[in-house]
């Protein structure tokens, strides 16, 4: 799989996506596993679970990007890949009424699910938009944090996705992101596999370049926190394969500098240094 183009890795993964969300059944080998026991083994309380549709809990996700979000009310949040929807449905609950959820995903039948989701529930503050992480459909200067869950490393080209989150942040905003990474160089056998790639395995970055990648963005006060007991759930995701000894969840935060009130865009009052 390290030998196909960034379109051609694009389109594997969109279609595995696509897949799962038209079957209604979790991805196997993989991140996820079965839906609710997954979701509360990442930290989701059974409260969070109980109050969206069952099928907005898709098994997905690597984390609880919420949990360190710490999202206010009036916000505008941005959830990269969104899926089933089930991180927008929480994060409208904490912004409440005043503010604003946009999910993005480049899959339509996740998009259709998540959008029958929203109906169900009514959730009035939450929209879902079709586009690519990549190049996302999003005004510039116009979110107040980005969330993501387990599908960064999903990306041929992530790069381009930080430097996407950075364009559509309002000056001093927050990224707040549960992805995996990588803490060892993964065996050859795992970088070929198809499903260590559509299983969020074999796109995992080094934690040095994730910090490198968030600099280059434009980004301080970067926060890399690898989650060792994630290889518990990890071993589960391709069994046999020993993924656990090379990779791991973290919790992944970075702000957007803020700027100097006579409009120094190159120059922040809010950062430490990275």
């Amino acid at each position: 799989m390290n030998r196909q183009s960034h379109e051609e890795t694009r389109e594997f993964v969109r279609q595995r996506y696509a897949e799962i969300a038209r079957t209604g059944g979790s991805c196997g080998p993989g991140c996820c596993s079965t839906r609710d026991a997954a979701s509360l083994q990442l930290g989701y309380t059974a409260e969070e679970l109980a109050s969206v549709p069952s099928d907005a809990d898709m098994g997905l996700g690597c984390g609880t990007p919420l949990a360190f979000a710490s999202l206010r009310e009036g916000e505008t949040v941005l959830d990269l890949g969104s899926g089933g929807g089930l991180d927008c449905f929480l994060a409208a609950k904490q912004v409440g009424a005043a503010g604003r959820v946009i999910g993005i995903d480049m899959t339509a039948e996740m998009l259709a699910k998540a959008r029958a989701n929203a109906e169900r529930l009514g959730a009035g503050n939450v929209e879902f938009r079709l586009g690519e992480i990549e190049h996302l459909p999003v005004a510039d200067r116009s979110i107040d944090v980005v969330v993501s869950n387990c599908v960064i490393n999903l990306s041929p080209d992530k790069p381009a996705v930080l430097e996407e989150a950075f364009r559509t942040l309002r000056p001093g905003g927050r990224l707040a992101i549960s992805d995996i990474v990588l803490s060892a160089a993964l065996p050859e056998a795992l970088r070929n596999d198809s499903r260590a790639l559509a299983g969020c395995i074999a796109g995992a970055a080094p934690v040095d370049d994730v910090r490198a990648m968030l600099a280059a963005a434009g980004f301080c006060d970067v926060e890399v926190d690898v989650q060792p007991n994630s290889r518990t759930f990890i071993r589960d995701w391709l069994p046999g394969s020993g993924a656990e000894h090379y990779i791991a969840s973290a919790k992944i935060r970075a702000v957007r500098p803020a700027e100097h009130a006579a409009g120094d865009a190159t120059s922040s009052t809010l950062c430490r240094a990275v």
